[in-house]
């Protein structure tokens, strides 16, 4: 149900994926518990839908919820996967242009990823430029620059010139150059 559910969300059919999110929460809730790390999931892919929908609100509701407690209570404030619930509520911000919010847990997150995953991680470099596209909303270009530049760099090197990710990097850097 939950690969469904992420193919309908795949095709932009929201109102079928969420029936079914719905559905396999409800059901993970009652068989593992509320807390179980695959409830949870369907917990964050939900809260996507609800963003593609433009339901800000709603989403942001259910990412706090899946980010606290995956801090909080089930994998610790360190785990990967608490660092993609603080980024994914991160974004949500930025696309509300709540830029302050955004940038205080992209902060955050750099700084853990940093200390856990390391600077040649892909994760941490996905959290450089998330917060190079918070500093670029605001047009704070110099520091969207030099953050971009330093994923850049490392992203070349570890995971090659030709990567996608280095590229989608290079193609920010050339927008803030623009810019």
């Amino acid at each position: 149900m939950a690969n469904l559910a992420s193919t309908y969300s795949n095709q932009g059919r929201w109102k079928e994926a969420e029936e079914l999110e719905v559905q396999v929460i409800e059901t993970r809730k009652r068989v593992l518990r509320a807390e179980h790390p695959s409830t949870l999931d369907s917990m964050a892919s939900l809260a996507s839908t609800f963003w593609n929908q433009g339901r800000w609100k709603e989403a942001k509701e259910l990412k706090v919820q899946v980010m606290e407690t995956r801090k909080r209570r089930v994998l610790g404030a360190e785990h990967p996967s608490t660092l993609d619930s603080i980024a994914s509520l991160a974004s949500t911000y930025r696309d509300q242009g709540r830029w302050k919010e955004a940038e205080e847990l992209e902060v955050q997150v750099i700084e853990t990823s940093l200390r856990v995953l390391g600077a040649e991680h892909p994760d941490t470099l996905t959290s450089m430029a998330n917060l190079a596209s918070t500093y670029s909303n605001q047009g704070r270009w110099k520091e969207a620059e030099e953050l971009e530049v330093q994923a850049m760099e490392t992203s070349s090197r570890v995971l090659g010139a030709e990567h996608l990710d280095t590229l989608t990097i290079i193609a920010n850097l050339a927008l803030t150059y623009n810019n």
